[in-house]
């Protein structure tokens, strides 16, 4: 292999991992769908439960779960928005280099953290 920007995974390893990532994908979008309409249900979740613990807690957890919802739901579009770039990178087959190393990521990583773009070594220089 010649010196130089040759460094990378095979189109039979970037084709592996754009099928993970798309699956990933289509979960992380299910999921987020589930987070949006729990926000939505949030006012009106059909909890006409009498016990007046259970509703006192209720009325306190509304708060609390409209903010963690929401928060959980601009994550969950930030992790599909990295996934989606992760896709372009399989595209230009620059997926699964470090961008600081330029060294390729640990296959092992990539299949946790698909859409990483630093290897653990690069990660562990940043603390």
């Amino acid at each position: 292999m010649a010196a130089g920007n040759t460094v990378r995974y095979s189109d039979k390893d970037l084709a592996e991992f754009k099928k993970l990532i798309q699956e990933k994908i289509s979960k992380a979008q299910h999921d987020l769908e589930l987070i949006k309409s729990a926000y939505m249900n949030d006012h009106n979740n059909g909890t006409e439960d009498t016990a007046p613990t259970f509703k006192a807690f209720d009325e306190g957890s509304a708060v609390m779960s409209k903010e963690s919802n929401s928060a959980l739901a601009i994550r969950q579009e930030k992790f599909i928005r990295d996934l989606k770039n992760a896709l372009i990178r399989i595209e230009n087959k620059t997926y699964g280099v470090c961008r600081v190393t330029g060294k390729l990521i640990n296959k092992k990583r990539l299949e946790l953290v698909p859409h990483a773009t630093l290897s653990i070594e690069a990660k562990n220089m940043q603390k």
